[in-house]
Parts: structure tokens; C-alpha cells; sequence
């Protein structure tokens, strides 16, 4: 029996190759979309599942008040605290506390930069890293070992060469012995390193770091598989309460299987994260494939007057309804079998261009039993969603009235047919309202005013002999003649960095409470990073004569009471006098305000030094210069470099990512409808050729022709237009509200994408209409 229906759906499928082609080609995208979009969850939820001890492992991050609100801080644990939470808290059965560093290593010829970790010795066994030479127990023996992964050290050793034992120049100025070597981690991974080093090096003579009051380092802690975690979670936030006796600032248990999903705070709450767009790209991949399916649903009821006949003569040789539903299912699993296989190709074929869009490495294990299984889910659901009101519509028809031909009398199904093209169009318009909002909201806060010039400016890390020779460098970069300024900073400039509390000023009242970002620069960085002083002046070349002035934000100024800011005092550790206010910029959060800064004429403490290209140079002939000049300066280390523009545009990440999905869904999602719609205008056009036949032989247009076929069609996006409108609006307002600085949404943007909807619909209905038009009538009714 089962036989004899797949012989029976094969033939029909044949039978009308058109109609068949569009089906599966339609349901073939919408598998594809979703395929595309589960790999991306799959990957996403993945992230750290390479470690063993995922359920065990958690990071601290630190609560602290300012001005009666609470903020997450990480990277903000003092020294102190991993060994106190092993000694004092039973349940947590290893600790450490972690720095990152980025570590130049030399071997010869071979040179590398490596960011990794300064880690007490638990840190290994959280991480369960699985060594290829040496071993986890032995790693940390030696206070001068390393363990280094193993493309690092093939990198500095060769392919088939032991790393082993052998003692690895590090920043040119110490050794370190290679006591490990371990397994490349994966991209998915929240914290990737590629070295792991004692932590006792890192913190030997630094004796701030044996103090609660400096927060510095990140802080990881296992705990053991029968603690309970509530338990233990309040234990560790009274831990830092009871050392400082401030209960303005603790530490809590963050899971490792939440770093990636779920690291948003708020108000010192877990508010999401990542989750956020898993969760609405998985609706998304259902929304896709449900219009998909729309397409096999709307043809076949829309044919069901060709299948009439069989379907009559069926139930009069015998058939049951029960057997008819089974052929007709048959029908739709066989093509949705057909379109899973083109899935598969369109698969092989978009993967390399969706990672690069998705920015990811996302392989497809086709014969892997979570991926087979799931296409196999996929298709099985299509299927069934697709072939379900089909079969029980054809299957319901009666023999009696379809054999004298009632059966043209539809009843609900036209509408019904209506209806699903309507969703098919809310869908596709809400995508493309979604698209240009997203697309308006990252250009409206990539053209905010930053308070600095990103253009041609050049970020390079400080190591070496950089601060040293830093005159020469500067006086050698300007005379290149390609290079305007040059500046250092210990921080990042769109960056957070480093920041205090506890000051006190003129003007102020309860200053101590208030959280002040703390800069250290050369003299010329202000002028580098093209920032404006507004009041008083800058820092002179001479820092001995500055050493105790400060220049202070717009924002810090306000702190400081009515007048001017300029020769008030500020108490840090000793007393500074403002010489002049610089106009607030914007780091840290890109949608947030611009904090208070206070700025020291100091350079000591940098990190990176910023180069402004002259306008107009050759930035590849700029680069070659500042190359040339670091080589003869700091010989030991290689030339690194990141344009701060493109550091910029990473922060939007995220963003442009939901942007270029909703691109592409947008894109699809019209495809699909368009396909759809396409095979009904065929259907409809074949269905009333008579009658155009007739209206042409008694004088009818083209064009009238053309807008008959053509005026019901239009009438549905219309409505689509109008319900998809408002859902559209609702979503990308919640959205917006999750930004601090956001657009205004305009009716202009609903008003665009009802133009494009009605465009690609008139264009797809009208190919078959104007076909229908132009028929010869004498065929047409000739063949009636």
C-alpha cells in the first residue's frame, strides 16, 4: 500500500514539474534558512562545553554602589580573595586568581604576540586542558614554567619538534622553561588563551596586589559536585563585606555556563545576554520554515480542482477518506524529502559566505547524529505542516458533487488561501521594517559625536623600550611628514579603563561616593585623539611643571559646583589643581553618557600609544614609516597595530550582526512569498483563460487585463502592509528601548517598506498576468 502511494505522489509530482519546482524549491530555501540559523544556535549554546567542568566552574564578578546604584564590574577582584573563598568557604575545591597579559615569545627567527593568563595553579584543573607533552600535575612545579598551546608552539618550534623543556624568550627581558604544552582551544569559548603562567610571576614585588582595596584581577573558583550553589553563593558575598567592612562592594558566583549566554547586568542583576538573540533567532528559523510551507498549502488547495476528479473517482472505486489523507501526505513528505536534498546542496554551497557574514567557523557534520537527526526532524515537520490542511481539504471532497462538478465551490478554502499569503507578506514586511530600524540605529550611533576623531588614528600597544625612547620615536614619526601627532594613554580610548572613587574636590559634596575614570597621558594625546579643551589649557610639553595640574571632563567639571572648574583643587593622594576642562567623550558603553575623567600628565603607567595620519596620506605608506621608526626604537619587538575606526565599528558586533540576518531573513523570507505567489498567479491566470480569452475579443486591454489578474494580489500585501505595520513597530520599540541612545522610529520606514513589498509583488504577478494578456484569445478559447 505504502508502495502504491509513493508510486501515485511521484506521478503527480512529474505530472506538473512547475508546480513541483516551486514547492520544493520554496520549502528547499526555508529548510536551508533554518538549517543555517540552528547551526549558529547550536554554536552559540556550545560555547565553553569543552570544558569538563562546566556545571563546577564559576567566575566572580564584583557588585559595587556609587551614588546609590549598583554596577557589575569584572576584571574587579583584589588579590586577596581566591585564597580566602578555598580556606574559608568548605565547598569551593579550587581557586585562582588570573591576570591577562598579551607576552611576546622569541625563538630564534620565530616571534609571536600570544594573549594568555598569570594564574595560580587551580586554574589548570578548572579548565581540564588536555596536554600533548608534559602533564597538568607537573606544570606549575617550576616557578619559571609555562604551559603554551600547541599552535603556539608550532608556531615557535616547527611541526613535528618537542617544545618541551625548552627555555622560550618572553618580551625580550626574561625566560620562561616550557613545561606544557597543550590542545588548541576552540573558537567557542568565552575566555580564550594561548599561554598559562604561575601567577607568582606576575605579582612579584607588586605588593598593592596583597591588598582588598585594589581590584585587578579576574577570579575563578570550582566548586564541588555536591555543594548547593545558593548556599555557596551567599557565603562568597559576605566574604568581601567582612574583610573591608564595606558592604558597598562584593563578589558573586557567575557560571561558566552563562558567560557567553548571559553576562548583562543591571542594577547588580543577571538581565540576559546573548540569550536574548538565540532565543529570537530560533522563532525566527520556525517563522521561516512555516512560510515555507505556506507555499505547498496555498498550490495544492489552489489545484484542488484538477485533483477533484481523481479524488471522486477514488472514493468510488472504494477508497476511504483514511487512505486519501495517507496518498496526499505522501505526496508532501516525498516533497518535502526532495526539498531537504536541495537543502543539503544550498548548504554546502552558502556555509563559507553565511560564516563570513556571521563572522564564525560553523562546519556542517551532515552524517553527525545531532545534525542527521535534525534534518530529518526538519523534514518530517515540514511535512507534516505542509501536507496536513492539503490532505484533509482534497481528502473531504464528495464523490458525488465532484463527479457533476459542484466542486468548483470552494468554500472557506480561497480564503483561507488568502489568508496564508497575507501572513507570508506580514512576515516579509515586518523583516524589512526590522532591517532598515536596525540598520537607522547603528548609523545613528556610529555618526554620534564621540568627542574625539576615530578617523586616521592609529592605536599601538606600548612594550619594550616604546616609553623609553619615546622622544625619539615622536620626534622621527612627525618628521616622516605623514604623521600629524602622537600621544600615549594607559587606556584604551574607547575603552572604560581604569577608574576610582574616594576623591574629594572643591565644590563638591559627598565625593567620595562618586566613580571617576582615571587617565595617565603624554602631553600631545589630547591633541592626538582630536579632543577639545574648552576651558583653561592644556598640558604643557614640560610634565615636571604639570606634575600636580589636572585637566578635568565637562562632565567632572559639573561635579565641581557653579563657576569655573579652573584652579579648583582635587584630593588624590595629594592635591591637583584643574587647569583646564575637556570636552566630555564617549567610552566604555557607545549608548551610554560620558562619565567624569580626570586627565594626569603622566605617561609612566602607559599602554598604548595613538598616531594620527595626516589627511590625505597613504595610510600603507604611513604605516611603513611608523614601522620603520619602531624597528630602530624598539628593535626586539614586531610592529602591531589596530585603526581605531575599525575597533569602533567591532563594538557594533552584535548589531550588525541582528542587521545582516534580518537582511538576509528579509531577503528569504520575500523569496519564499514571491514564489508562492508567483505559482498562484500561474494557477489563477491558467485557471480564467477563457475568460480573459472572452474580455479580449470584446475589447479589453492589456493593461486592463494586466490589472484584473493583478488587483486581488495587491489588495492582500496591502492589507499585510497595514496588520504588518503596527507588530513591527511594537517589536523594534522594545528593542530600541534597550538602548540608553536610540532613534526616533519614523512612518517614513513603513511607508519604504510597503513600496518594496508592493514592488516585488507587482512585478511577480504581473510576469503572469502580462503572459495571460498577451495570449493569443483564439488558442485560449479554442482550447476551452
Amino acid at each position: 500500500m505504502f508502495r502504491n502511494y509513493l508510486k501515485i505522489a511521484w506521478r503527480n509530482l512529474w505530472k506538473n514539474k512547475v508546480y513541483s519546482a516551486l514547492n520544493i524549491f520554496g520549502l528547499a530555501i526555508g529548510i536551508t534558512c533554518a538549517s543555517l540559523i540552528l547551526l549558529w544556535v547550536e554554536d552559540e549554546l556550545s560555547f565553553d562545553s569543552t570544558f569538563e567542568k562546566q556545571d563546577q566552574v564559576y567566575y566572580l564578578p564584583t557588585n559595587q554602589q556609587y551614588e546609590g546604584e549598583w554596577s557589575t564590574f569584572f576584571q574587579a577582584t583584589p588579590g586577596p580573595l581566591a585564597k580566602v573563598l578555598k580556606d574559608e568557604i568548605p565547598e569551593i575545591i579550587g581557586s585562582a586568581r588570573t591576570k591577562q597579559e598579551s607576552l611576546l615569545f622569541e625563538v630564534g627567527e620565530n616571534s609571536i604576540s600570544k594573549y594568555g593568563r598569570f594564574a595560580d595553579p587551580d586554574f589548570l584543573k578548572m579548565f581540564s586542558l588536555s596536554f600533548v607533552e608534559g602533564n597538568l600535575e607537573n606544570a606549575f612545579n617550576d616557578y619559571n614554567g609555562i604551559v603554551i598551546s600547541k599552535k603556539a608552539a608550532t608556531h615557535l618550534y616547527g611541526e613535528n619538534e618537542s617544545a618541551l623543556g625548552k627555555v622560550v624568550q618572553v618580551n625580550n627581558d626574561t625566560n620562561y622553561t616550557i613545561t606544557g604544552v597543550f590542545e588548541d582551544l576552540p573558537t567557542n569559548v568565552t575566555y580564550v588563551f594561548d599561554w598559562v603562567a604561575p601567577f607568582e610571576r606576575f605579582s612579584a614585588g607588586k605588593e598593592w596586589m596583597k591588598e582588598y582595596g585594589n581590584k585587578f584581577s579576574d577570579t575563578f573558583v570550582e566548586l564541588s559536585s555536591e555543594a548547593d550553589f545558593e548556599s555557596v553563593n551567599s557565603k562568597v558575598k559576605k566574604i568581601l563585606p567582612a574583610k573591608t567592612e564595606d558592604d558597598e562592594t562584593y563578589a558573586f558566583l557567575h557560571s561558566m555556563k552563562d558567560w557567553h549566554l548571559r553576562s548583562n547586568f543591571e542594577g547588580g542583576k543577571k538581565v540576559g545576554g546573548q540569550i536574548v538573540y538565540v532565543r529570537l533567532f530560533a522563532l525566527i528559523a520556525i517563522i521561516i520554515l512555516f512560510i515555507a510551507c505556506i507555499n505547498f498549502m496555498n498550490l495544492s488547495t489552489a489545484r484542488s480542482e484538477k485533483r477533484a476528479s481523481e479524488v471522486g473517482v477514488r472514493k468510488v472505486l472504494g477508497s476511504g477518506k483514511r487512505g486519501l489523507i495517507s496518498q496526499f501526505m505522501a505526496e508532501a513528505m516525498i516533497t518535502a524529502t526532495l526539498a531537504t536534498l536541495v537543502s543539503v546542496l544550498l548548504l554546502v554551497v552558502i556555509l563559507p559566505q553565511f560564516n563570513s557574514l556571521i563572522d564564525k567557523q560553523i562546519v556542517l557534520h551532515l552524517f553527525a547524529p545531532v545534525h542527521l537527526l535534525s534534518l530529518v526532524a526538519i523534514t518530517i515537520i515540514c511535512g507534516l505542516i505542509a501536507g496536513w490542511y492539503p490532505a484533509f481539504y482534497l481528502s473531504s471532497f464528495k464523490p458525488v458533487q465532484v463527479l457533476k462538478g459542484s466542486s468548483r465551490k470552494q468554500g472557506s478554502a480561497p480564503l483561507i488561501r488568502k489568508g496564508l499569503v497575507a501572513t507570508q507578506f506580514i512576515i516579509s514586511i515586518v523583516f524589512i521594517i526590522s532591517t532598515i530600524i536596525v540598520y537607522q540605529q547603528v548609523q545613528y550611533v556610529k555618526s554620534r559625536d564621540l568627542g574625539y576623531d576615530r578617523d586616521n588614528l592609529i592605536k599601538v600597544p606600548v612594550n619594550g623600550d616604546i616609553i623609553k625612547n619615546f622622544s625619539p620615536i615622536e620626534q622621527d614619526m612627525l618628521a616622516s611628514g605623514m604623521i600629524e601627532n602622537i600621544g600615549l594613554n594607559n587606556s584604551e580610548i574607547l575603552s572604560g579603563g581604569n577608574n576610582t572613587s574616594g576623591l574629594e574636590w572643591q565644590g563638591g559634596t559627598d565625593t567620595e561616593d562618586i566613580l571617576v575614570s582615571v587617565r595617565y597621558v603624554s602631553p600631545k594625546f589630547l591633541e592626538t585623539a582630536g579632543m577639545e579643551i574648552v576651558e583653561g589649557r592644556k598640558f604643557s610639553s614640560n610634565a615636571v611643571a604639570d606634575s600636580t595640574n589636572i585637566l578635568v571632563t565637562e562632565s567632572f567639571a559639573k561635579l565641581m559646583g557653579k563657576g569655573s572648574a579652573v584652579g579648583k583643587k582635587v584630593i588624590s593622594g595629594g592635591g591637583y589643581t584643574v587647569i583646564g576642562v575637556v570636552k566630555d567623550y564617549l567610552y566604555g558603553d557607545m549608548y551610554g553618557s560620558s562619565d567624569p575623567v580626570i586627565f594626569f600628565n603622566y605617561n609612566r603607567n602607559a599602554r598604548f600609544m595613538y598616531a594620527r595620519a595626516k589627511t590625505g596620506e597613504d595610510l600603507g605608506k604611513t604605516l611603513v614609516a611608523m614601522e620603520s621608526v619602531l624597528k630602530q626604537h624598539n628593535p626586539a619587538f614586531p610592529f602591531e597595530y589596530e585603526f581605531v575606526d575599525d575597533a569602533f565599528n567591532a563594538r557594533f558586533k552584535s548589531e550588525k550582526l541582528i542587521g545582516s540576518l534580518s537582511q538576509l531573513f528579509a531577503l528569504l523570507a520575500i523569496l519564499i512569498s514571491c514564489l508562492g505567489l508567483f505559482g498562484l498567479a500561474a494557477f489563477t491566470a491558467e485557471q480564467r483563460r477563457k475568460e480573459i480569452g472572452v474580455r479580449k475579443v470584446l475589447g479589453s486591454s492589456v493593461t486592463g487585463i494586466v490589472q484584473l489578474l493583478s488587483k486581488d494580489f495587491m489588495q492582500l500585501v496591502l492589507v499585510a502592509i497595514l496588520v504588518a505595520s503596527p507588530i513591527a513597530w511594537w517589536m523594534m520599540k522594545n528593542w530600541l528601548e534597550s538602548f540608553a541612545y536610540r532613534i526616533h522610529i519614523k512612518w517614513e520606514v513603513f511607508a519604504i517598506a510597503g513600496i518594496i513589498a508592493m514592488v516585488i509583488a507587482l512585478l511577480t504577478v504581473s510576469f503572469q498576468a502580462l503572459k495571460a494578456a498577451l495570449a493569443n484569445p483564439v488558442e485560449s478559447l479554442r482550447t476551452e
